[in-house]
């Protein structure tokens, strides 16, 4: 259906007494963590519960106007901004409602370290932890949710039990394996076309009180790449993930990062974690620290990146996987063609293998394989130039086609433009069920529009 001329163009037309057209709020909610894209809103909807959206969703499609939910705003290409339309802010539904011994119930504007406190106040940890841990729930669970414990325990989305849920028409149903199962399914992975997700019932699973964590260098990608794949076949590792760094000099530096979890005095034996491994044994980093210290690392990066203003210039990042049988390749390959500046001095390339059974959630797409391996270009420009990302965007398009064709997956939360028969080739045999999901939960075609997939 089409947006309501008359309404996007005279926002002073009767509307919810709770939207906001404060110039800082519209500009606020056009931007995004990525700096590439900017759609302007005409109101943005401060949510203070479940009602305020489903009103607010009632009210947009009696209007024909496109919604958004927008949660800590850390997109990287306007996924969640919409232009002429209405963009609803997640923030404030950020509840922690309760923890029990194998699972707990949030409000999906809750970031993952809001979580992260809860459960372990209680000794107790989701399963799988992002990266950063300010990205808000909904916003993950919408795309995935990985981390470098997925290769055991699956994607964030593999560890959902249950969600509440607005639809397209407002209603508000609540589904699982078991009860809308098929929301469930349209919903985790979804890309936030089926509906907006309120709230999340995570499992929970003992956290381990400390960690050994192996900061592991090679010479080239072939070394570490084995190494990887043996860590990953003995599982000698509970948190495995790897990258590929700027050396500061024009050359590359080969990091494998591996965690052992363990408890009271029980230290791991570094001779028989690290044997048989072909690393630079000299230039091994040894780290000993609590469990909560290690999964909050990420914030120091973020208040050096803050202090050097570098986290408020662009980031146009491409995120796939690649083929297990050829990763190797693709990734060298790619690799000669870019230099230290294509990521920046603190950006880097992740490349680590997961188990593909593993993960289970149905619109998670991957290659056809065993073992797939993350290839990500997480980058951080030294400047803050527009035609500069822009450039960085159309070569994301360039390395996404060469992958593509190559077997690789995109994950899509990636800077580069898609074209709606790029999404259907994405979603490939899954594609007729998320368009079927989408006509009976968002017939309207009302919701995250910043993905053009309908």
């Amino acid at each position: 259906m089409a947006i309501d001329k008359r309404a996007a163009q005279h926002p002073d037309l009767a509307g919810p007494s709770m939207f906001s057209r404060d110039p800082q709020d519209l500009a606020e909610a056009a931007d995004d963590f990525g700096h590439v894209v900017q759609r302007r809103p005409q109101a943005v909807l401060k949510a203070a519960s479940v009602a305020d959206i489903a009103d607010l969703v009632r009210w947009a499609a009696s209007r024909g106007l496109k919604v958004a939910a927008r949660g800590q705003g850390h997109s990287t290409y306007g996924r969640a901004a919409v232009d002429g339309g209405i963009v609803i802010e997640m923030k404030a539904i950020n509840t922690i409602h309760y923890v029990q011994p194998d699972h707990m119930v949030v409000d999906a504007g809750a970031t993952w370290s809001t979580v992260l406190d809860a459960a372990l106040a209680y000794g107790l940890t989701p399963p799988v932890l992002p990266n950063y841990l300010e990205l808000s729930v909904g916003g993950t669970l919408a795309v995935g949710g990985i981390g470098g414990t997925t290769f055991r325990h699956g994607m964030q989305t593999d560890n959902v039990l249950a969600l509440n849920v607005v639809t397209g028409d407002g209603r508000e149903l609540t589904c699982s394996e078991d009860v809308n199962p098929d929301l469930f399914d349209a919903v985790r992975a979804g890309l936030g076309q089926c509906g907006i997700i309120t709230r999340v019932t995570l499992r929970l699973m003992r956290a381990p009180e400390r960690v050994r964590r192996f900061h592991l260098l090679y010479s080239d990608l072939r070394s570490l790449t084995e190494d990887q794949r043996t860590a990953l076949a003995d599982g000698r590792f509970d948190y495995l993930q790897g990258a590929v760094l700027p050396d500061g000099a024009g050359a590359w530096q080969y990091q494998l990062e591996g965690v052992v979890f363990y408890d009271g005095a029980a230290v791991p034996d570094d001779k028989a974690v690290l044997a048989g491994l072909s690393d630079q044994r000299s230039a091994a980093d040894i780290s000993d620290v609590s469990y909560s210290e290690d999964v909050r690392a990420f914030a120091r990066l973020e208040n050096l990146l803050r202090s050097n203003g570098q986290w408020f210039s662009p980031h146009p990042w491409l995120l796939t996987f690649l083929l297990g049988s050829c990763a190797e390749q693709i990734a060298s390959d790619i690799l000669n063609g870019l230099t230290n500046e294509d990521v920046g001095p603190f950006g880097r390339i992740t490349f680590y293998p997961l188990l593909t059974g593993a993960l289970r959630t149905p619109l998670l797409r991957l290659p056809d394989e065993s073992i797939v391996f993350p290839f990500n270009l997480v980058r951080i420009p030294t400047s803050s130039g527009a035609v500069e990302a822009e450039q960085l965007v159309a070569r994301n398009r360039m390395l996404y086609e060469h992958i593509r064709d190559a077997g690789g997956i995109l994950y899509p939360v990636s800077a580069l433009p898609m074209s709606r028969d790029d999404w259907r080739s994405h979603f490939g045999p899954k594609w007729s069920f998320l368009d079927g999901a989408k006509r009976r939960y968002d017939p309207l075609d009302a919701f995250a529009p910043g993905y053009e997939l309908f």
